[in-house]
């Protein structure tokens, strides 16, 4: 912290980075599921991780641009947390997909690609497992991945929302 930090740039640090830690922790989980658990993620999984892959980096830069240039930081953060917000809704779209409250895209059945020849095709067969988005395939008190998605995304939003307005209060400063 340096000398001159004020309390609203202190408390944007704070904020910045509790949505900065997160989303990573969120992304790492995700990548720690699908690679170590051997859970295969489907298209709306994968849409779901845009908001962390582009909101990790712009919090980092968002948060050393503070001190320095905060009504910069103070948009970066606003547009994470936008993102983020994005993500949110995105999180209960997939979620009422799961429980069936409306009909998913079209592309929730074909996540992986198919081989091109014929006899790669049939000994694929056996084997492939095409994840859809319609189907929870891990749930911890009654939510899936996507509504727990929803729920942090939301909350990395307030955090991230929390940053932008106290770094634009360090410009009156």
């Amino acid at each position: 912290m340096l000398l001159s930090d004020t309390p609203q740039r202190t408390a944007a640090y704070r904020y910045g980075g509790l949505a900065l830690f997160l989303a990573t922790a969120v992304i790492l989980t995700a990548l720690g599921f699908e690679y170590l658990a051997g859970y295969a993620p489907c298209p709306l999984c994968l849409l779901q991780r845009y908001a962390y892959y582009a909101g990790i980096p712009l919090l980092f830069v968002a948060m050393a641009l503070t001190a320095e240039m905060p009504r910069v930081a103070a948009f970066i953060f606003l547009a994470v947390a936008l993102a983020f917000l994005a993500n949110a809704g995105l999180g209960v779209y997939h979620a009422g997909v799961e429980w069936k409250f409306w009909p998913g895209p079209v592309t929730c059945g074909t996540a992986q690609a198919l081989p091109t020849n014929a006899s790669d095709l049939l000994s694929s067969l056996g084997t492939t497992h095409v994840p859809r988005c319609d189907e929870a395939v891990w749930t911890f008190a009654g939510l899936s991945m996507a509504g727990w998605n929803a729920i942090v995304s939301f909350l990395a939003f307030v955090l991230a929302l929390k940053a932008a307005f106290l770094a634009a209060a360090t410009e009156a400063d």
